[in-house]
């Protein structure tokens, strides 16, 4: 009986202990809920989009660089680079937010070269890509910032000039070569070699203008640098009880993941201890029967 006793005790204990856990753990969970802000907790965790997408166009910019002594100019292309910044945001105010980062592009005579939106009143993305003039990228990369909540910002600066020096040398090389080919064709030939000829001088033009498409993209009348913005919408946020109830649900539900786990921990101990407990007061009752104690 004082062994059925001692369990109905155990249990008693191991309930009052794991409804503490339990509560702890939910009112400083709903605590957390509260102190983060409305915007970071009533979020569709399951939304996501990628804020490098790739849409294609292809911005580059050019760098002049000094001489160390008398600071004159070197080339106004001495160096191309691509700068590109990726921002992600996420907003409970998503009509509000889109209209204010549209006027930033404006105010900054920028252009939106790429949109895309997806998802439903509630759970809408828009995937803006900007092209912004490289005196105004960063002070634009700072005002985009203040767009709804920023999940992440990433800026990556790529120098393009050996790029721009093959493609205008295989551009040359290519003119060079159609130049050649256009001398041979006031020469006499058979028919098929003409036709040959002229097959080979249209491939050569239609690389130069590939080629020229290219360069074009380098051309400092068109300088651009780019920013990525994605802005998510997490939902209206619910005022009085309706967004305590939320709370209350994603606190339960973090409870009830993490709440069982330290319990079932806890109850491996207790139950560890109390077996160990058990067996050494039975081994030292047993020693003492025996006079070895």
């Amino acid at each position: 009986m004082e062994q059925f006793s001692g369990v109905s005790k155990f249990v008693k204990k191991f309930s009052l202990v794991f409804a503490g856990i339990f509560a702890f753990l939910f009112i400083i969970r709903l605590i957390y809920s509260y102190a983060v802000g409305p915007e970071t907790n009533i979020v569709n965790q399951e939304q996501g989009s990628s804020i490098n997408f790739d849409y294609g166009r292809k911005n580059y910019a050019s760098e002049k660089f000094y001489a160390p002594q008398d600071k004159a100019p070197i080339s106004a292309s001495s160096q191309k680079y691509e700068k590109v910044a990726a921002v992600s945001s996420k907003t409970s105010e998503f009509d509000e937010n889109e209209k204010k980062t549209r006027k930033m592009v404006d105010d900054t005579k920028g252009v939106i070269q790429y949109e895309q939106r997806s998802g439903l009143p509630g759970k809408r993305t828009l995937q803006l890509g900007i092209g912004v003039n490289p005196d105004k990228f960063d002070s634009m990369v700072e005002s985009i910032q203040t767009i709804g909540v920023i999940d992440s910002i990433s800026v990556n600066k790529t120098d393009k000039t050996n790029e721009y020096k093959n493609i205008t040398a295989t551009r040359i090389s290519l003119e060079k070569s159609k130049a050649g080919l256009l001398s041979l064709k006031g020469r006499n030939g058979k028919i098929e070699e003409l036709i040959s000829l002229e097959k080979e001088i249209l491939e050569i033009e239609g690389k130069i203008q590939d080629l020229g498409v290219k360069l074009g993209e380098f051309d400092q009348e068109n300088e651009f640098c780019t920013i990525k913005f994605t802005l998510r919408e997490t939902g209206a946020v619910s005022g009085g009880f309706i967004t305590f109830l939320k709370k209350c649900k994603i606190s339960l539900e973090w409870t009830i993941k993490y709440g069982l786990l330290f319990s079932f921990l806890y109850m491996f101990a207790a139950v560890g201890g109390w077996i160990t407990w058990f067996f050494g007061v039975k081994i030292l009752g047993y020693l003492k029967a025996k006079g070895i104690l």
